[in-house]
């Protein structure tokens, strides 16, 4: 398959939520619009704080019909080792084998400098302020990607990470589920 690019219907997978069965997207979406932002995983200081930020900022992204789903390469049992269904808003679907990520080419960077380029130091260093690094799962040097759908699977929003930290903010998103 292609890069995902507006316009485009995004594929209907079906995965296992960190909490719950596999379930299809389409079963998934909202009747307004769903972002789903993929990080690398749990572990990860940067992806602890994008998912943080994302949970502090739950309402006003979502609105009254938005929803928000995060995609790591993360098992569901090492997810339950670090919280429970109450700690986030959203759901974390599990991705450990990169399916999903080869799937849609959320493709890794060549090495850690592209990895760690744009404003990832900057974010690290707020990161760390907060979470310390945990278990490593999946891809390393696995890039970022977020996207947002109608309901039909229309994809209205395609973004490929340049670098580690490139995903949208709570606000941008908040803009792009509107």
């Amino acid at each position: 398959m292609a890069r995902l690019a507006v316009g485009e219907k995004m594929l209907d997978f079906t995965a296992a939520g960190a909490f719950g069965p596999e379930e299809a997207l389409s079963s998934r979406v909202g009747k307004g619009k769903t972002a789903i932002v993929f990080l690398r995983y749990y572990g990860c200081t940067l992806c602890q704080y994008d998912i943080h930020t994302y949970a502090e900022h739950y309402q006003e992204i979502v609105g009254d019909t938005g929803k928000l789903f995060v995609v790591l390469q993360s098992t569901p049992e090492s997810i339950k080792k670090q919280m429970t269904r109450e700690t986030l808003p959203f759901e974390i679907i599990c991705d450990p084998e990169g399916k999903l990520y080869k799937e849609f080419e959320i493709n890794p960077a060549k090495d850690k400098e592209e990895l760690g380029g744009g404003n990832v130091v900057a974010k690290v260093t707020e990161a760390r302020k907060l979470f310390s690094h945990g278990d490593y799962e999946g891809e390393e040097l696995q890039l970022p990607a977020a996207f947002v759908v109608k309901s039909d699977l229309t994809i209205t929003y395609a973004k490929y990470g340049k670098d580690g930290a490139d995903v949208p903010t709570p606000q941008e998103l908040e803009q792009l589920l509107k």
